[in-house]
């Protein structure tokens, strides 16, 4: 039965549409922190479709509100007044930290920070953006035009002027051997460089820790000493949160507040687990940033009955629950335990990461050089273990990553590590 849905698969969808594993995966249902293939096979996942499974799988609290929602009304549009999109807006944008804040609501992390782009060009009246390095933020026209990563990028062309920043990645580039207050002040170095060469840009858009690219990230501060510059310039600070937000990260609810010395970013855009597995992307801003559009305009479907219902239970769940400190507490076991595993296989040359939000990258032992046919490798046994993870990264897609529903326990984590520990030894 697999093997004739992938035949139908590559029938009818793109090549470029990627799946994972030699034997692609159908996944049929799912409850908690696990999964169950067409055959039956059980699996614990600790990739939530990318992310987006942020609380748990067949959430009782969010499968009723999406139930009772669909009985009522399922759609209208943002032409008509719409309750559950109000309460929702009114929860993120207190929890938003930015001031007198406004929020869009779209379907993806794509389209959010398509549209973050948009407030910021039009509001600077500037079509120039500072990107960061092994950066990924979407596959639109215009996301992908500043994505700072080759493997994701399919065109050179773009309705922007992208100009990238070093300090996305801390242990590769030129700065990697400086301690982390060397780092940061070369890194502003770079950027003030940078602006005596260009006309003045609308935004810097950065990931507090950068998803596709591996999940890496930057000294704590480095966004703070960056936001004194543009500050001063005017330039705005758009915080792509897609996958860094609502606690995930465990010592923050957002991404960028492990940068906030100098108060919030102007714009952040955030999707995935919010809704989790239902389609919510938005975008929060101060008022002016968000009011300067001068046209008209509404979103068919962001902000749909459906998804807010969804997403106003998940949320309720998250906070009620004390998701984010249980990602801070078992994300650093796992983190822990992951990392006295990779001290005896030479093939891992880092672990990182912060709560349920881990790396771990696969180079050639004793080399800084990538190794994704090793990386494929240990995807594949970590599945044959009964453990589903991810890859990414910047350096030919080497890492592997770590990122299971918030809700996951110490013995969850404890059985997921084990899987992992037996996946990376039988590295050759």
């Amino acid at each position: 039965m697999t093997n004739d849905l992938l035949g139908r698969h590559r029938a009818v969808l793109p090549d470029w549409l990627a799946l994972y594993y030699e034997e692609p995966l159908e996944i049929t249902h799912g409850e908690g922190r696990h999964v169950w293939d067409a055959q039956g096979n059980r699996y614990l996942d600790f990739f939530g479709g990318i992310l987006t499974t942020m609380t748990a799988h067949a959430l009782p609290e969010v499968t009723k509100a999406v139930s009772e929602q669909a009985g009522r009304i399922i759609h209208s549009s943002t032409l008509y007044l719409n309750r559950p999109m109000v309460e929702l807006a009114e929860r993120i944008a207190q929890l938003s930290g930015i001031p007198d804040a406004r929020v869009f609501f779209t379907t993806s992390g794509t389209e959010a920070n398509d549209t973050a782009l948009l407030l910021a060009t039009a509001y600077r009246r500037s079509n120039t953006i500072l990107a960061m390095r092994n950066s990924y933020h979407g596959r639109s026209f215009s996301a992908v035009g500043i994505t700072g990563n080759s493997g994701w990028s399919p065109t050179s062309l773009s309705p922007l002027q992208t100009l990238y920043v070093h300090g996305g990645v801390r242990t590769r580039g030129p700065f990697a051997s400086l301690s982390d207050d060397a780092f940061i002040a070369a890194c502003v170095d770079d950027l003030l460089d940078l602006l005596g060469h260009t006309r003045p840009p609308a935004a810097l858009i950065a990931e507090p820790v950068q998803g596709v690219g591996g999940f890496t990230a930057p000294p704590d501060g480095l966004y703070a000493a960056f936001r004194e510059v543009l500050r001063e310039r005017g330039i705005l600070w758009i915080a792509d949160e897609v996958q860094t937000g609502w606690g995930r990260t465990g010592e923050h609810f957002w991404g960028w507040q492990a940068h906030g010395r100098n108060g919030p970013p102007d714009i952040m855009t955030f999707a995935k687990g919010i809704g989790n597995g239902m389609s919510i992307g938005g975008v929060v801003a101060r008022s002016e940033i968000m009011n300067c559009l001068d046209s008209n305009s509404i979103s068919t479907f962001g902000g749909t009955q459906i998804t807010m219902a969804a997403g106003l239970a998940n949320l309720n769940y998250l906070l009620e629950h004390d998701l984010q400190g249980n990602a801070r507490r078992v994300g650093g076991l796992l983190i822990e335990r992951l990392r006295a595993v990779a001290a005896h296989v030479p093939a891992v040359r880092e672990v990182r990461g912060r709560g349920l939000m881990i790396g771990i990258e696969i180079t050639k032992p004793g080399t800084d050089e990538a190794d994704p046919r090793t990386a494929a490798a240990v995807l594949e046994a970590a599945r044959e273990g009964g453990l589903l993870i991810g890859k990414g990264g910047g350096h030919d897609t080497s890492a592997l990553r770590v990122a299971p529903p918030l809700s996951l326990n110490v013995a969850e984590a404890e059985e997921g590590a084990a899987i992992l520990e037996n996946a990376l030894r039988s590295i050759p």
